[in-house]
C-alpha cells in the first residue's frame, strides 16, 4: 500500500512521492526505519501482536494499539489518538518485533502512552494534513522573529503541527533554562493554536534536520541511531587520534558518536601494550616513545637528537622496562640494530633502509678502509697518454702523402687563375 505524497509528513519533506513500499524517492521515509525480518516467518500461535509502531515527522515513533484489528501494512497512513484530538502517522513496524522494541525502550503494554488507532487515513485526511504541513515553515520563520524581539537565548529548529490543526509543537535547543511564558502567550494569540515547547539536545536537533557527515554518508543520528551515548575525549586518546576539536566534532558541534564504535576493540588490543611513562634507558642513551601501532603491537622510539625511529615489539619494551627497574641498561633498544626504519613508513624509506644496511655491512667487513672517490670526467679533454705509440715509417708515409696533396692543390689554383684571365 502506498503512503501518498511525502508532504503528508512521513518523511517531513515536500519533494517526490512515495513508492508502494512506503519509501520516499529522496530516502526520507526510510529514516530510522527497521526491517521486519520476521515478516515472512510463520510464528507459533494464531493471535498477532496487536500493538503497532507508528512513525511521524522527524523520525519520531510511537506505539499504538490496534484494538479494531485493522489489516494494515508497512507505510499505510493511519489516524491515531492524541492527547487532545487526533494525528496522522504511518505504519513502520508490526508483529513480534514491536514487542522486542517495547521491551528495549521499557514501554509496558498497559501504559497510558499506548493509545489506539482510530482508522486508516482517507484522502480528505491526507489533504488536511498537507494544508497543515504548509503552515509549519512560515510559522517557524515568524516564531524566530518573535524570539529575536524578546531577546531569548534559544534556537528554534523545527515546528510540527498536529493533523487536526489544533496544536503545534515547537522544538528548540538552549544551553540554559529559558523563560518562554511570554513567548507562549504571543504564539497562542497570533496562530490561534495550543502551543507545546519541547527542548531537545544538539544531537537530536542534528537528527531532525539531517545532513552529510565527514565520511560522505548521511548522519547516523538521522538514519538509524536513536540512543545517544556520552562521548568523551578519552575515546580519542585510546585510538591515538589527534585532539583537534574541528576534526572530532560532528555537525551538532559535539564529539562524533562514531568515536564509540571501535572503542571496545581498541581497549581489548591495548591490554598487551605496555604503558611507557618515562623514556627507555640504554647504553646509547635515552629513547622516547614516538608512535604506537596497537594492532601490530609495535612501538617506535628514537634517541635524543636523532630522526631515525626504531621499531620495537611490545615484549621487548617490557623486557627493557624490567631491566631499567633493576638498574640494568641494555646496549641498545634492539637486539639486532639492522631493524631500523625511517620516520615515514614508505617504499622509499624501505629502499633507503636496505642501502643503509649494505653500508653498515661493508664497514663491519672492512673496518678503517676509506671509501673510494669517484672521478669526474665531466669537462676534461681526453688525454693522449694512454694511446699506443705509432711507428716512424707510418709517420713518414703520412707526411709524404700530405705533401703530395698540397702540391696538387697549388697546381689546380694556378690553372683556375689562367683560365679566368
Amino acid at each position: 500500500m502506498g503512503c501518498g505524497s511525502c508532504s503528508t509528513g512521513a518523511c517531513g519533506t515536500t519533494s517526490g512521492g512515495c513508492g508502494s513500499n512506503g519509501s520516499c524517492a529522496t530516502g526520507g521515509c526510510m529514516k530510522l526505519n527497521a526491517y521486519d525480518w520476521l515478516g515472512d516467518m510463520n510464528l507459533p500461535g494464531s493471535t498477532k501482536y496487536n500493538i503497532i509502531e507508528i512513525k511521524f515527522k522527524g523520525g519520531r515513533k510511537g506505539y499504538y494499539r490496534n484494538s479494531k484489528y485493522l489489516e494494515l501494512f508497512t507505510g499505510d497512513p493511519v489516524v491515531v489518538e492524541a492527547q487532545s484530538g487526533h494525528h496522522i502517522g504511518h505504519v513502520s513496524l508490526q508483529g513480534e518485533l514491536v514487542r522486542l522494541q517495547m521491551n528495549k525502550k521499557d514501554v509496558k503494554e498497559d501504559s497510558e502512552e499506548v493509545l489506539n488507532i482510530l482508522r486508516p487515513a482517507t484522502d480528505k485526511d491526507l489533504e488536511k494534513l498537507v494544508n497543515v504541513k504548509n503552515r509549519e515553515l512560515p510559522t517557524m520563520y515568524r516564531t524566530r522573529e518573535i524570539i529575536k524581539e524578546l531577546n531569548l537565548k534559544m534556537k528554534l529548529s523545527d515546528v510540527e503541527f498536529q493533523a487536526d490543526n489544533s496544536k503545534a509543537t515547537f522544538f528548540y535547543s538552549a544551553d540554559d533554562r529559558v523563560d518562554f511564558r511570554e513567548l507562549i502567550k504571543i504564539l497562542a494569540s497570533e496562530f490561534k493554536i495550543r502551543v507545546e515547547m519541547r527542548q531537545i539536545s544538539l544531537r537530536q536537533e542534528a537528527g531532525r534536520i539531517g545532513g552529510i557527515g565527514s565520511c560522505g554518508r548521511e548522519l547516523c543520528c538521522s538514519t538509524w541511531l536513536t540512543d545517544f551515548k556520552s562521548v568523551s575525549t578519552a575515546a580519542a586518546r585510546y585510538q591515538n587520534l589527534s585532539l583537534n576539536p574541528s576534526k572530532l566534532s560532528g555537525q551538532c558541534g559535539r564529539l562524533k558518536c562514531c568515536l564509540n564504535y571501535e572503542l571496545e576493540t581498541y581497549i581489548d588490543a591495548l591490554v598487551d601494550i605496555p604503558i611507557v611513562d618515562s623514556p627507555l634507558i640504554t647504553e646509547k642513551g635515552k629513547a622516547a616513545l614516538q608512535k604506537v601501532d596497537i594492532f601490530k603491537k609495535v612501538l617506535w622510539f628514537n634517541y635524543n637528537g636523532e630522526t631515525t625511529w626504531h621499531s620495537i615489539s611490545a615484549e621487548r619494551v617490557k623486557e627493557i622496562q624490567e631491566m631499567n627497574a633493576k638498574q640494568v641498561f641494555p646496549p641498545a633498544l634492539q637486539e639486532d640494530e639492522t631493524t631500523t626504519i625511517e620516520a615515514k613508513d614508505s617504499k622509499l624509506g624501505s629502499a633507503i633502509e636496505k642501502l643503509e644496511r649494505k653500508r653498515q655491512r661493508r664497514e663491519k667487513e672492512n673496518p678503517g678502509k676509506p671509501r673510494p672517490k669517484k672521478r669526474s670526467t665531466r669537462g676534461n679533454k681526453p688525454s693522449n697518454q694512454n694511446k699506443p705509440p705509432q711507428n716512424k715509417s707510418s709517420q713518414n708515409k703520412g707526411d709524404e702523402n700530405k705533401g703530395k696533396e698540397n702540391s696538387g692543390n697549388v697546381k689546380r689554383r694556378r690553372n683556375r687563375k689562367k683560365n679566368n684571365r
